[in-house]
């Protein structure tokens, strides 16, 4: 009696196990910014419908294996300055994946941000006009102005896109600020765009912007150079936390902070 053949699997059948697969965020990580991290993980954790695995970028256990070496510079404000373009390789150049700063603090749900991704581009964040008018940021470090900055403090990385495999160690080890924070190994038409309600940044965006390309407010960050220390919370009550401009903001991170 002979067997019958293997059941070829079912393209709902494939679709259903890519969605429960857990989607990657890495988060950038600095060991002086440990609350600022644990917030933000929470906070998508909290929110999210879908399977997320939020995973730290640390700088110390890069270099303990070999994949980072890069001298720090004057320009660098935290350990996750460039380590963050690594990771299509740390995604094993596979699938999609997301990096964010740790300073993000999420409102909605991360899978309608995951709803927006178009297989056509190798990146995908929002494109902002953000021109600092300081001339430092976060513990002296040297603010610099320059195209599509804040463009890389989110990302949606097609880890499997051909052009990013160029985002080795080697090549993150050695490249400038420019070729890396510019998005410079990739034309212009595969960078993609999502809504400034993923990104928004206090004391820069305007409440205006929010509903621009629709959704609203979905996640804040806290730009000014002043992180999420516990040795700053209570100035974030005073002074330091006038630059961010924003008493809505300044309720929820604090309100996200008490609930973690």
């Amino acid at each position: 009696m002979s067997s019958s053949p293997p059941m070829e699997p079912r393209v709902s059948d494939l679709n259903n196990t890519k969605k429960t697969k857990p989607f990657k965020i890495f988060v950038g990580y600095d060991p002086r910014e440990d609350l600022a991290f644990e917030v933000c993980r929470y906070s998508i954790i909290k929110r999210s419908s879908v399977p997320v695995e939020v995973i730290p970028i640390k700088q110390s256990d890069l270099r303990r294996q070999g994949l980072y070496w890069r001298e720090r510079g004057p320009t660098e404000s935290t350990e996750f300055s460039f380590t963050r373009f690594l990771t299509p390789y740390l995604a094993n150049y596979t699938d999609w994946a997301m990096f964010v700063d740790c300073d993000f603090l999420y409102l909605s749900d991360v899978n309608d941000l995951i709803k927006l991704i178009d297989e056509k581009y190798a990146v995908m964040c929002v494109k902002h006009d953000y021109a600092p008018t300081a001339t430092t940021k976060m513990d002296g470090a040297v603010q610099t102005v320059y195209p599509r900055k804040n463009w890389s403090s989110m990302v949606l990385y097609n880890c499997g896109h051909e052009k990013n495999r160029v985002l080795t160690p080697e090549l993150v080890s050695r490249e400038s600020g420019a070729y890396l924070h510019r998005f410079m190994w990739l034309e212009d038409g595969e960078i993609g765009g999502v809504p400034v309600g993923w990104n928004f940044l206090v004391g820069h965006n305007r409440a205006e912007e929010e509903g621009r390309g629709g959704g609203g407010r979905r996640c804040i960050t806290l730009v000014g150079g002043r992180g999420l220390r516990p040795g700053r919370i209570v100035s974030l009550l005073s002074c330091g936390w006038r630059r961010w401009r924003s008493i809505r903001a300044r309720g929820l991170t604090l309100h996200s902070i008490a609930l973690y």
